[in-house]
This record gives structure tokens, sequence and C-alpha cells, in this order.
């Protein structure tokens, strides 16, 4: 599949910036999976100061803001070629040892509404990847989907408590149970081609458990799916704070107004000249694994 991205992202400041930076983590790579044929960043009110590749393999580019900037705006625009590899992304790879991966961080640390969901999951946990589906089920069905019910502050056990959230905490809750199980848990940040529509709030973000035999496995608990080709997989950590695709400071700003606009679509045209050029041929439909 040919997917097209356009992401912008507006910091509008209350007051003239004396000093500011951010760290972007925008930019996908080509991986197991996708294939970034073009990425371009666009800043208005900062300048690329350094780019690098963090610990977790991120791209990651270190702005800072112009002084006296009104705001700040990134656009990011680009192309990437998917495929269905029923939800595997594969082997470890990089310099952060898995081990890593069992850690419990301030949002994914487990306390007595999580060991509890663990323990209510009715499945031979023997065969692990039957009992992370299992798993996955039973996540969405304690937490009701309720855009704005948390932030990106809300831990694991808090989102239990309140029986809603987002995307964000369906993973959080998801890796923090796995975890318990000995297995490696990661957050993954990324984009999604809705079926529905184009225009979207804001990105999207899903689970990955390190299952022998196979790697790494994906889980978008919030549409019980296991990710397919219509996923663009952009950063990723131990939970959200170390996969955030924005994070800086910015000193003297005043309130802040944070405005997205992200666009995810099909190019179905670019899509029907590769075919004929390659000699076509049917993608394989997702089978959950």
């Amino acid at each position: 599949m040919l997917l097209t991205v356009t992401h912008t992202t507006r910091y509008a400041f209350a007051d003239p910036v004396a000093h500011g930076l951010q760290r972007l983590r925008l930019k996908p790579k080509t991986t197991h999976g996708q294939e970034v044929l073009d990425w371009r960043m666009e800043l208005t009110g900062a300048r690329h100061e350094a780019q690098y590749d963090d610990h977790h393999q991120n791209h990651t580019a270190l702005v800072s803001i112009e002084p006296g900037a009104p705001e700040v705006v990134v656009t990011c625009t680009g192309t990437v070629r998917t495929s269905d590899n029923n939800g595997i992304t594969g082997a470890h790879s990089g310099h952060t040892p898995l081990w890593c991966f069992l850690r419990p961080t301030p949002l994914t640390r487990a306390g007595n509404r999580v060991r509890a969901l663990l323990a209510s999951v009715d499945a031979p946990r023997s065969d692990t990847l039957g009992f992370l589906h299992a798993l996955s089920s039973a996540v969405a069905a304690q937490i009701d989907y309720v855009p704005g019910a948390t932030d990106a502050g809300t831990t694991a056990e808090q989102a239990l408590a309140a029986g809603k959230g987002v995307c964000q905490d369906h993973a959080h809750v998801f890796i923090s149970a796995g975890r318990l199980l000995d297995i490696p848990m990661r957050y993954v940040g990324g984009y999604l081609r809705m079926n529905d529509r184009v225009e979207q709030e804001a990105g999207h973000g899903w689970a990955e458990a390190h299952v022998q035999g196979l790697g790494w496995v994906g889980f978008d608990i919030s549409n019980a799916i296991c990710p397919d080709e219509r996923y663009i997989r952009v950063t990723s950590g131990s939970d959200y704070a170390e996969a955030a695709p924005v994070t800086g400071i910015a000193m003297g700003a005043g309130k802040t107004r944070l405005d997205v606009h992200l666009s995810v679509g099909e190019n179905l045209l670019g899509q029907q000249q590769q075919q004929s050029a390659g000699g076509g041929g049917q993608q394989q439909r997702r089978q959950q694994t």
C-alpha cells in the first residue's frame, strides 16, 4: 500500500519566546514492513540544530526556537510504501538490550488493578501469542475508548481506575501486564490510515511484544487487530514518554496553544502506476497473527 502523510503541528505562544528547544521524532524509517520513499520537514519559527538516532533508533531532530517567535510550525509530508506482515516486525535490533523492555516505567508500573486484570485472563500462559491476544481483548473490555478522558501523563493504573481512555492507555495497560509475565514490551507511535476518513486529530499508538521465535509482534488494542499495511511505524520506546513525537521547553512563552492537523491517505494513482510498471499483482490481505 502506498500511503501519503501530511502532519502539521503548530505551537502558538502568548508571549515572545526568549529561548526554546524541541526534540522532534516525526520521521519514519525504512524498516521491516515499510519503505520511506520521501519525507520532508519544514519549520517556521525554528531552525535545525542537529539530528541523530536515539537509543531506540528513532530518527530525532533537535531544533531551536527563534527568539521572539510568536509560533512554531512543524510540517511533515511524505510517502511510505507498506506491506502486511501479520503484525510481525521481526528480530530485535539496536543498542538497547531486550531486558530494558521488562523494566517498569512511571507510566506502566503495575499495581493492584493491572495484576487483577492479568489474573482474570482465562487463557493458557504456555501459549504466549494466544495469551497476548486474550490479554488484548481483556484490556479493551476494561477501558472504553473515550477521547479526552485522559492525557499524556495518565498511568496504566489510573486508566484502569477510570475505565476509559485512548490508544495510549490501552497500550500502557497491555505493556504493564505483559511485563509481569517477563515478556519484553514496548510502545509504538505512528500513523494509521483510517477506513472512514483521511483527516485526523492525532497520530496513533499501539504496543509490541517480543515473542520467542517471532520477534516483535504488534497489537493495536483499540482496534482489536495486529497492525497491517495501513500502519506506519515512526517511534518506539518503553512507554509513550520515550516515544513522544514532540518534547521540549520554551522559556518566556507564557500560555501555549497547540493545534494539530493530520491527514493519512492512500495514494491510489501512484500505486496503480507502480503496479503497471512492475507487472501488477494483488497485495495479500491481512490475517491476524
